[in-house]
């Protein structure tokens, strides 16, 4: 075997894929109001493209022609000069900041309270000494959105003598600072979980909803007992069982257990800093003398042109050789390219969307129940383009319907075999599941088997650990704890 340096050819394929491939697939991706933030850039990047304003799609506006005079150099901008400035100096280019155009709309963040902020604002009004603060913001750091304590007791006493250690060192003179004990946690444990909103800081939904309770001075009632000290029981909707361990009526049972349920279960998310997602519809849906139309939400989108003053610059060939050449033939098919795209973006979502509104079409008349089974590939299929495509188009877009404002995505779903020979949506089957659950006589609820006999008697094959797999993500009860005394 020979060791050293040596030169093989050898010829093989490889699948490279072009980068404005990547970036095309980029635009299709994007919803409505990312791509007015992309095309934003782009319109300050590239000298090539401008922005068309809407009066001059509508009608060309002709100038009153103005008196010659001699051109000096001092009158006349130096094009090749911004030309070959990278696109860095927009103002000169004549594309004009989106910010200033009456169809962009800045977003606007509102600062709001959070769960910490409201806790923190109580802490403040407390009689607490220094050292007690401390401490109180060591529990507050530790409190979740949902109003629950997320670190045990000795966790939070380890992290507090961290930071009284590093100040410590910071004091001068011999000054012994003592720990905090696991006694001054739960001291001001006691603390946190009187403040509002009834229930937080507590570690568990059981600690929760007997602190609610204690708030409420109900420490003599059957609903405080069921939660003290029946918990198990009480969570399997043992009715009769607790009935004979108290000696009460089952029903009497049931009906505190209902008074339970009326509990906040998360308090915290009462005062969650989640912001308000504002959604806008890339598709509009509208029926027009019975027929469904099918329209671009893209009214505050910007139209994009070529920049015809360059486009004079770029054709002297004369001006412009070597690297400045290569600049501005880049720039020239990136900006011819980008107009490309986002023209077939459009095309690509109102051939997706019209292809939808044909197969739903019973949807959009009747309602979920009528929705059919539908799959990207049979959608890919039909328009001729590659499933992946589709699965972007439909990805994080919505559609303004009769039916409502949806995403594309809720009319993508699998298929359950009927005696018809027609296939029965996931999703109607679990609107009928919800409705048959609905209507069920509460002293009688329908077990799945009963469930399954249902939908055979309408012609629909489903299986029982179908249904109780579609009860669950519904969140419905089994039949059991779903019965009423």
């Amino acid at each position: 075997m020979k060791t050293g340096l040596h030169q093989h050819q050898v010829l093989k394929q490889e699948l490279r894929i072009n980068p404005r491939l990547y970036q095309a697939m980029d635009l299709l991706y994007m919803p409505l109001l990312d791509l007015q933030q992309h095309l934003k850039q782009e319109l300050l990047g590239n000298p090539f493209l401008e922005l068309l304003e809407p009066e001059e799609e509508q009608e060309p506006v002709v100038a009153e022609p103005k008196p010659e005079k001699e051109k000096t150099g001092d009158d006349e901008p130096d094009w090749e000069k911004i030309l070959l400035d990278n696109g860095s100096d927009s103002t000169s280019s004549g594309v004009r900041d989106l910010s200033e155009s009456s169809e962009y709309v800045e977003p606007v963040s509102v600062q709001s309270k959070d769960l910490d902020d409201y806790l923190r604002e109580q802490v403040q009004m407390l009689d607490l000494t220094p050292r007690q603060h401390l401490l109180a913001e060591e529990f507050l750091g530790n409190i979740g959105e949902d109003g629950y304590l997320q670190a045990p007791l000795e966790e939070i006493v380890r992290g507090v003598n961290q930071v009284l250690h590093e100040h410590a060192d910071k004091i001068e003179g011999d000054v012994d600072v003592p720990e905090y004990t696991l006694q001054d946690a739960e001291e001001m444990l006691r603390i946190i979980q009187t403040l509002d909103p009834p229930g937080v800081g507590a570690r568990d939904l059981r600690e929760c909803l007997l602190l609610q309770l204690e708030q409420q001075k109900r420490q003599d009632t059957l609903a405080y007992r069921l939660v003290k000290e029946a918990w198990d029981d009480l969570k399997a909707h043992r009715w009769s069982e607790l009935g004979k361990r108290f000696g009460l009526e089952a029903e009497e049972v049931q009906r505190a257990a209902d008074d339970i349920a009326k509990l906040d279960p998360k308090p915290g998310l009462q005062h969650s800093a989640s912001n308000d997602q504002y959604i806008i519809a890339d598709l509009v849906v509208q029926k027009i003398d019975d027929r469904y139309h099918v329209f671009l939400n893209d009214q505050g989108l910007p139209r994009l042109r070529l920049s015809k003053t360059y486009l004079d610059i770029a054709r002297d060939k004369k001006q412009f050789q070597g690297e400045n050449k290569e600049f501005i033939s880049q720039r020239l098919n990136s900006a011819q390219w980008m107009i490309q795209a986002i023209e077939q973006r459009r095309q690509t979502m109102l051939k997706v969307m019209n292809f939808i509104v044909d197969r739903q079409r019973e949807f959009f008349e009747k309602g979920i129940d009528y929705l059919k089974p539908l799959t990207l590939r049979e959608v890919a299929d039909v328009i001729n383009m590659h499933e992946s495509t589709v699965s972007r188009v439909t990805n994080e877009k919505y559609v303004q319907t009769p039916r409502g404002l949806l995403p594309l995505k809720f009319f993508f779903s699998s298929g359950l075999s009927t005696s018809t020979g027609e296939d029965a949506s996931a999703r109607s089957i679990k609107a009928q599941i919800e409705k048959l659950v609905a209507d069920e006589d509460p002293k009688n609820p329908l077990t799945d088997q009963q469930i399954v006999e249902e939908f055979a008697k309408r012609g629909v094959k489903i299986a029982r650990r179908t249904v109780a797999k579609y009860r669950d993500q519904l969140n419905i009860l089994p039949a059991r704890m779903r019965k009423r005394l």
